[in-house]
């Protein structure tokens, strides 16, 4: 073999090294990266020292199937990394029509992760769910901790107003109920749940008799946000007079979702919400099956 010949083997060879070199160590910058976005995803996000109380909501959630299961399990993820003592559980608790018996299978399984840590399901009534003895046997499970078909309960500074939506309500004594436990309330934050919608930009749309009955008492006794459920998708509203509005129905299956003029984030997404409230504002996440926060928004307390 002549010296040039040589020279051509030897300087390939060193060629193939450096390249086999330069995959692998290419290989391993990737796999650190990766790594990296891996421990990022899972990175807990630090208490604020001025953090009043994180809580989450979900709502038609009651199928025991694989949808509920996957939100399940993402609102379990989130307690993990953000412990959590309340879930806010906006109807539609057990479906097709409420019927106890199945509780198990759409409530203490799909939950049992965050039932044992001792988080609280504070709930209300959806249309299913009176379908079977008028909602009643919901009301008296102990798992709901519902005080009534309407009821108040606080924590700490922030007080919140369950509600029964349903159009066998007992409409008149409700609203007086709510314009006096919202008058005498000296709570910061005023947070009021039902099922039904007030303003939506799905299926059923926005509901104008409820924007009437609900919008007035809410701007007058400073009602900072309303969350429900029935529509099988995540929306949440801009600040309408003083108000904003979330629904979180896709907890267990979806449906399509526009937008209107008010909107400031819709999605079909399987979800959830989360919530921070400190001092002067509530932070919301919408958060996905994947575990990803998809939109966020701020509700700053307003001086009175």
């Amino acid at each position: 073999m002549n010296l040039k010949r040589r020279q051509f083997l030897f300087l390939s060879s060193l060629g193939l090294v450096s390249a086999g070199l330069t995959w692998i160590l290419t290989r391993q910058n990737s796999q650190s990266n990766d790594l990296a976005q891996a421990e990022t995803a899972i990175t807990a996000n630090p208490p604020k020292k001025d953090l009043l109380l994180r809580f989450v909501s979900v709502a038609d959630t009651g199928t025991g199937a694989k949808g509920q299961y996957a939100v399940a399990r993402a609102m379990t993820n989130y307690y993990k990394k953000n412990p959590y003592n309340l879930v806010v559980l906006a109807g539609d608790n057990i479906y097709n029509n409420g019927e106890i018996e199945k509780i198990a299978d759409v409530f203490e399984r799909p939950y049992k992760d965050l039932l044992k840590q001792g988080v609280k399901f504070q709930a209300c009534l959806g249309n299913h769910d009176i379908r079977t003895a008028n909602g009643d046997l919901e009301v008296k499970y102990p798992g709901f901790n519902m005080k009534g078909r309407y009821y108040t309960f606080s924590q700490g500074n922030v007080q919140f107003f369950a509600l029964d939506t349903n159009g066998n309500a007992d409409w008149k004594n409700q609203l007086l109920w709510l314009e006096k436990q919202l008058s005498l309330s000296k709570a910061t934050w005023k947070i009021v749940f039902g099922h039904h919608p007030m303003y939506a930009s799905g299926a059923y749309g926005s509901n104008p008799d409820f924007i009437k009955t609900f919008t007035p008492l809410f701007q007058k006794y400073g009602v900072q946000l309303y969350i429900n459920g029935h529509e099988h998708h995540y929306e949440r509203t801009r600040s309408i007079n003083g108000t904003t509005y979330l629904i979180c129905g896709a907890g267990a299956g979806n449906r399509p979702v526009g937008k209107n003029e008010w909107t400031e984030y819709s999605t079909s997404n399987l979800s959830f919400a989360a919530y921070e409230v400190y001092p002067d504002r509530i932070e919301i996440s919408g958060i996905g099956t994947d575990n990803q926060v998809f939109d966020r928004g701020v509700i700053q307390l307003k001086a009175a």
